[in-house]
């Protein structure tokens, strides 16, 4: 009974470890800071996105001039804009629906 015990005991703990991983990585993951719609933001608000400042903002917004994006994937087409930097904002990015991520003040 002992042995069942502290493996039911040990099944709990690695749960609970595995639930405040995943908490974690939501929370940082966008929901908390919100997400933006890279066909409707606006410069401020797409700066918002880590590894993206100004010049690149710009370059997304001149690129959705000609056409808007079908996917997130599009994002690699615009100058500046590689596959590991899409990899580091793709969970905080959408192509339909609102920018909700707030424009942070920079101090």
């Amino acid at each position: 009974m002992k042995n069942v015990t502290k493996s039911f005991a040990t099944i709990v703990a690695t749960f609970a470890f595995l639930a405040t991983l995943l908490g974690t990585g939501l929370a940082t993951a966008g929901s908390a800071d919100g997400v933006v719609n890279i066909n409707t933001a606006t410069a401020e608000q797409l700066q918002q996105l880590p590894g993206v400042g100004s010049t690149k903002a710009q370059a997304i917004v001149k690129y959705r001039q000609k056409q808007s994006f079908k996917s997130v994937d599009d994002l690699v087409k615009v100058k500046g804009i590689g596959k590991v930097l899409l990899s580091k904002i793709r969970d905080r990015v959408v192509t339909k629906g609102k920018t909700t991520a707030r424009v942070s003040k920079k101090k």
